[in-house]
This record gives C-alpha cells, structure tokens and sequence, in this order.
C-alpha cells in the first residue's frame, strides 16, 4: 500500500470519481487556478478543466446554492469550503433546501452533493477559524455527516460520499492534512454509518472522531505504559451514527470516555454519552465522562490555544476518573 498524506489522498478520491462519472464536478473559492487552498484540488484544473473545475467568488451561499441545483438535475457536486466556519453563511441553503427536498418531495427529488473541506481548530487562527461544528450539521435530518481521521479513511469516505444520493457534510480537520497513513493501491470504499476500532483494548473505551480520535490514540499509548488498556473507537460518520460497535465496546470495557474538539455545551458528545447511558446502563461501572475543548471563543496565543483543545494529559486523566472513582 501507498504512505499518503491525507491531503493526497483526499486528492486521489476526487480525481478517481471524476474519472469514473462525468456527473461529478467540484466547484468553491480556488479550487482551480490557485490549486486548492490547502492544495486538496492540486492538478484537477489541468486534468479535468475549468467546465468541471469551478473556481467562483467569495461568496458560500452561492457555492452551496450551485450546487444544491446540480445536485436537483442529477449532476453530482463537491462544494469545497475554504473552511467550515465559512459555512454559516450557507446554512439556510443547506439545512432548509439540501437536508429536506427529499423528504418534501416524497423521494422524487434527491441531492446528492458533498460539501467539504476543513473544520476545527488550525494552528493560532483564532476564534473565528477555529470551531468545530459537527453538532449543528448532525442535528439536521437529511444530513450525512462524516469525519474522517486517516488517510485510508479520508479517501475510502468520500469515494462513498460522492456515490450518495444524500448531502454529505464531509468535514476535515486542517492539522490532518498532513498526516501520513497507509492507503490501498485497489478500488475501495468505505461505508459512511461504519464506526472502526482503531485500538482493541479491555479497561476502556475511548470514543473520538477526527483529529480526537489521534489525540486519543497518543492518550491510549499512555495509558499502556501505566498497565490500562484502552480500546479507542473511532464513528467516522456521526450522522447516521454507527451505535452498535460503540455500544459492543462499552458492554466489553463496562467504562466511556467521549472527546470531541467541539465545545461541550450541547456538543456531539453529550449525544453520545446520552446514548450510552441508556442502553449501556447495566454495563457501565461509571459514569460517562467527557473531554471537550474549553467552553470559550478559542484564543489566538499558543499557550492558551494548547489549554483550549483536549489533550492526552486531560485524556489519561479522564479515564483514571471513571478507573478509580
């Protein structure tokens, strides 16, 4: 298998999909000439040309409207976000005409269009660059949100992002890009709904999604070296939520710990947490505890910034809380 970035591999999903239909074009603020903000889109202008390689202004709620309106005809769009704190300007356009027409039409109109591009937190972009917003993606039916936190992941997801005949938010964290991973050199697809254990592990169970899930990875290996086993799950799509792989780890650990980069009023997590609660309830020798980022406007300096987001530290400490209460 090829050792790709996620950047690269999120490249090679699209090209791939663009290859195999012709329905398929992406469009947002320099995806083209400029090769991508964060060079996702690198050599697609060349390949594919400017008819199914958009660049458009400055402008998210005309990116989102174009491509709701392909998505109607039977075209399929990748509306790249320079990032998703962008996307607010677009959210009567997504959450009131992408999330509903399928259901207000009775299955006769269909969207299937991908919005993606970065979301969280960045290297010292402050408040307005830095939030996490899952939450409010994932509490709207008719909404797919996916979360990818390997290269593997990243490629497999959007291949089936693309192939959906629903929106999907395909949210990607900025400090991943980078990230190096495995990837199969053969056609393959990664269902969206489908959890992955990225840890096998008996003393607890650690539930995080995108960059978390490798914070929670660093916070496992940690946790290994004091004799604790922790077994991290990682949902990759949050809407549909893959339950059962977490609930059949937490009946295994009888203990949960959920982070999230988001903040921690009304965030994900509690949503999860909610979950296990309830169905775990007779398996769980703890509470849930969760760790989330601090329930404040991010802040630019690097010392607070790193105080702001969950840490493994804060991760270790967690579980030793629900070990040793």
């Amino acid at each position: 298998m090829a050792v790709l970035t996620m950047r690269e591999a999120l490249n090679q999903a699209i090209k791939e999909e663009m290859s195999r239909d012709p329905n398929v074009f992406i469009l947002g603020e320099e995806v083209g000439a400029y090769q991508g903000a964060y060079k996702v889109t690198q050599g697609l202008l060349a390949q594919f040309g400017d008819w199914r390689v958009r660049d458009t202004p400055i402008a998210e709620e005309v990116i989102a409207g174009i491509a709701v309106g392909a998505a109607f005809i039977g075209l399929r769009p990748i509306a790249e976000m320079m990032t998703f704190n962008f996307s607010l300007l677009a959210l009567d356009v997504i959450a009131n005409h992408a999330a509903k027409y399928r259901y207000m039409s009775g299955g006769q109109i269909r969207c299937p269009m991908v919005m993606r591009g970065p979301s969280g937190a960045a290297t010292q972009v402050s408040a307005q660059h830095s939030q996490a917003f899952e939450s409010w993606y994932a509490y709207v039916p008719g909404l797919v949100v996916a979360m990818p936190s390997t290269p593997r992941d990243a490629k497999g997801m959007l291949k089936s992002a693309v192939r959906d005949d629903n929106p999907v938010i395909f949210m990607e964290n900025e400090i991943l890009y980078n990230l190096k991973g495995e990837v199969p050199d053969e056609e393959y697809h990664i269902p969206l709904g489908l959890a992955e254990v990225k840890r096998e592990g008996g003393d607890v169970t650690i539930v995080a999604w995108s960059r978390s899930a490798v914070i929670s990875l660093t916070a496992a290996k940690a946790l290994a070296d004091e004799g604790i086993e922790a077994e991290v799950v990682d949902p990759r799509t949050l809407r549909p939520l893959d339950e059962d792989t977490i609930f059949d780890s937490v009946r295994k650990t009888n203990r949960c710990v959920v982070v999230e980069e988001g903040w921690r009023y009304a965030g994900f997590g509690a949503e999860i947490a909610d979950r296990v609660q309830r169905e775990c309830f007779d398996s769980l020798d703890a509470p849930v505890l969760r760790v989330t980022s601090a329930d404040v406007p991010m802040p630019y300096a690097k010392t607070l910034e790193k105080a702001y987001l969950p840490q493994p530290e804060r991760i270790v400490e967690a579980v030793h809380q629900v070990l040793y209460r």
